[in-house]
């Protein structure tokens, strides 16, 4: 069984900027609803479909699996729901952990959070000094929410 248990913060500062690698992301919804969502998602040439279950406080069912480039973006052309998440994930070490940075792009420019994952849920981990307030768990910054409200008609 394939567990996530995730932390998700705002960003106070540009200080992992300098830090780690980045990669283009750009991910659509097959299907989001009753707690549930199938995703296809592409990393550079790679694609992935990804099977996830409701969120209870930062901790859900996910299953992962590898398809075929051409497979995600016939997905995307035919299956998936518009607009299209596209953001540049930065994964930035610190202190034993890699948080992923995700600074995201289209109807979402200027939203830029970062996310932990954690082997159990009371993990300790220290944060690094461009970290925020936390928001795990609430829905307006899941990528699945920003699909269909997205962040540049937020007030």
């Amino acid at each position: 069984m394939g567990i996530e248990i995730e932390k998700k913060f705002l960003i106070t500062g540009d200080g992992w900027r300098t830090i780690g690698k980045s990669d283009h992301y750009r991910q659509g919804y097959i299907h989001s609803g009753e707690g549930k969502t199938v995703r296809v998602r592409t990393i550079g040439q790679r694609g992935i479909l990804t099977i996830k279950g409701h969120n209870e406080g930062g901790i859900r069912l996910e299953f992962e699996y590898d398809i075929p480039f051409s497979d995600a973006e016939q997905m995307f052309t035919e299956l998936c729901e518009k607009p299209f998440i596209e953001k540049i994930r930065h994964k930035v070490p610190w202190e034993g952990f890699i948080w992923e940075v995700d600074e995201f792009q289209g109807e979402n420019k200027g939203l830029i959070f970062a996310e932990i994952e954690l082997d159990h849920p009371d993990q300790h981990f220290s944060k690094p000094p461009w970290i925020g307030r936390e928001v795990t768990g609430n829905p307006r910054y899941y990528n699945v929410f920003l699909v269909k409200n997205p962040f540049s008609i937020w007030k």
